[in-house]
């Protein structure tokens, strides 16, 4: 057993896990299952957990902090206020305070999320990204040459799928006019239209701040989708269990894929994370076309860790358990200095 420390469980009011979960709780369908998940392993490895619901009070963790002294946060806030973009200014108050914090540092969040500047700096990196254009709110909607169809149509900002179903994936100017107006008027963020990239969808977690681990290549699969569906990761396909069912969609180790191939996404995925200067731990969105070119979608720091979810199963399958993991993801916390980026 490792240090018992003092654990700052940082979760969002809505998501506060019960202490005691009733016989028979399908854990796996709440919505609070990684916040259980994380703090029932961390109080069974012997720390010390206490939650905090965050909302809009920063005064909360200053409290916490200088009364209790936890040894260090753990972050499982993916915004503020409501206002997803403000998951990098609580990362920072926590800077200030001298907490220790898990995941990634604030501007690693800031370059991750604008898809816009983390594909520019991709791209300076000699990473394959596809071609894109960004779409802001209450300007003309002009599709330069440069940018064939089909294209796909996302928030600029938000991430988890939001906004993205198969009318996302466009083939004609007047559907990209629709759709841009659509992620303006719906989710209230500038859109990007990007190069649909037709191929398999891969995801590798990388865990570490300066020394970084990829872990095994993940897939996600589209077994039984209807005839001209598009494989795309929609809100559906990630969040509907009986849209899941229906369509035969899972993900697991990714299949036939050569090793030296293998080898060769982990690389691009440790590229990718040192250019965004991530932290922590984060998950890399790829596409694999069927000519074997790799294309660096998106980063996503500070991903779902509930138990037997992808980032936690591919770690599992390497041989990182459960417990193992939450330690690691702990003791980079313990160790990142917020001057090493400055």
């Amino acid at each position: 057993m490792s240090t018992r420390l003092r654990v700052a469980a940082l979760v969002h009011r809505h998501l506060v896990p019960p202490a005691k979960v009733e016989e028979g709780t399908d854990i796996t369908a709440a919505p609070w299952r990684t916040e259980y998940d994380v703090v029932s392993t961390l109080t069974a490895m012997g720390h010390e957990v206490q939650v905090l619901p965050v909302h809009d009070d920063l005064g909360e963790i200053r409290r916490l902090a200088t009364e209790w002294k936890p040894h260090i946060a753990f972050n499982l806030l993916e915004g503020f206020d409501d206002i997803v973009i403000f998951d990098q200014n609580v990362v920072s108050h926590l800077e200030l305070l001298k907490l220790p914090y898990t995941g990634c540092n604030p501007r690693g969040l800031l370059l991750a999320r604008d898809k816009s500047l983390s594909k520019k700096l991709l791209a300076y990196h000699r990473l394959s990204v596809p071609e894109f254009e960004v779409f802001r709110i209450s300007r003309p909607i002009r599709r330069p040459k440069r940018l064939q169809f089909p294209l796909i149509v996302k928030s600029l900002t938000q991430e988890a799928s939001i906004g993205i179903s198969q009318a996302s994936v466009v083939d004609n100017d007047e559907k990209l006019k629709e759709r841009v107006t659509f992620i303006h008027e719906s989710i209230g963020t500038a859109a990007i239209a990007e190069q649909y990239i037709e191929g398999r969808e891969l995801y590798v977690g990388v865990v570490g701040n300066q020394a970084l681990q990829a872990l095994p290549v993940w897939e996600l699969f589209f077994t039984n989708m209807p005839e001209g569906a598009k494989r795309i990761a929609t809100d559906r396909v990630k969040w509907s269990v009986k849209y899941q069912k229906k369509y035969g969609i899972d993900s697991g180790p990714a299949r036939e894929l050569p090793e030296e191939k293998s080898a060769e996404i982990q690389h691009i995925c440790r590229r990718a994370y040192r250019a965004l200067e991530l932290s922590g731990y984060a998950r890399i969105d790829l596409r694999l076309d069927d000519a074997g070119n790799v294309w660096v979608l998106e980063a996503n720091p500070n991903p779902q860790i509930a138990k037997g979810e992808d980032f936690a199963a591919s770690a599992e399958k390497m041989g990182i358990g459960y417990e193992a993991v939450l330690q690691r993801i702990i003791n980079l916390g313990l160790r990142w200095q917020p001057e090493s980026v400055a």
